[in-house]
């Protein structure tokens, strides 16, 4: 049995949809009490409203995590409502496709602005809050696109995924000594609305990639992150998880044929 986390306090950046609103529900369920960040009002109250009963409280605050301010307003806003902060997962991103040849300075920029910069930005906002909880938690969702493989389109992504691994690394070193331990999540394909919105036909392209025959779920990322944050888990930083059904095992198609 792992100690019960009730009553601890959390921040899931990008909470309002796909995998961030899948954590946000593993951890409520957990008893966890949870402010989760969206651009969009709607759609933080829509997940808010949707996550309403659980063990734990879910509320939301807009927020752009590209700016360093509004990353501390988000901070301030989950001590203020919980008392403190344990748990902090840097789970913003986006994911544009575009082809080397098209990218552009903006482009680059704004999806390391969101994916790098603002992992960067929220745990920076969370340094003190973390270091008074005795037991902080700092959960990065990355992707398997980037550290391990490749897609065509996603230069500019899978770079922002793997810069997040190397402040992992040398964050987990310099944040050990405040008992706060830095780890990621690498999500192979995970059914959410980006997903949704690439077509049926690339769903299931996808899903015959997977050796487990299924494409993931939100909650197969949320349990990841769950076991990240409890106490059982302290002894582990600066490590990351795959989570991907096994996609990334296979060292060719026919490999897949064979099973």
């Amino acid at each position: 049995m792992f100690t019960s986390l009730a009553g601890r306090s959390a921040v899931v950046t990008g909470g309002s949809k796909g995998i961030g609103r899948g954590i946000a529900e593993v951890l409520a369920d957990a008893g966890v009490h949870v402010v989760i960040t969206g651009r969009h009002q709607a759609d933080i109250d829509a997940t808010v409203d949707s996550l309403a009963g659980k063990p734990g409280t879910v509320s939301g605050v807009t927020s752009d995590v590209t700016d360093p301010a509004d990353c501390r307003r988000v901070v301030a806003a989950a001590v203020e409502r919980h008392g403190g902060l344990d748990i902090v997962c840097a789970n913003a991103g986006i994911f544009p496709s575009s082809r080397l040849e098209e990218l552009t300075p903006e482009k680059i920029d704004e999806v390391i602005g969101v994916n790098f910069k603002g992992t960067v930005y929220i745990v920076q906002a969370a340094l003190d809050a973390l270091t008074a909880s005795g037991h902080g938690r700092v959960v990065i969702t990355s992707s398997i696109t980037g550290p391990i493989t490749g897609f065509p389109g996603w230069s500019h992504y899978g770079a922002s995924k793997a810069a997040q691994l190397g402040f992992l690394r040398t964050a987990a070193m310099e944040l050990a000594p405040k008992k706060i331990t830095v780890n990621a999540v690498l999500p192979g394909n995970i059914v959410t609305e980006g997903l949704v919105d690439m077509g049926q036909q690339y769903m299931d392209q996808m899903a015959a990639a997977v050796p487990a025959g299924r494409l993931g779920s939100v909650s197969d990322i949320g349990n990841a992150a769950l076991f990240f944050a409890t106490d059982e888990a302290s002894y582990i930083t600066g490590q990351t998880l795959v989570v991907d059904g096994g996609q990334i095992l296979p060292e060719s198609q026919e490999a897949l044929a064979d099973m």
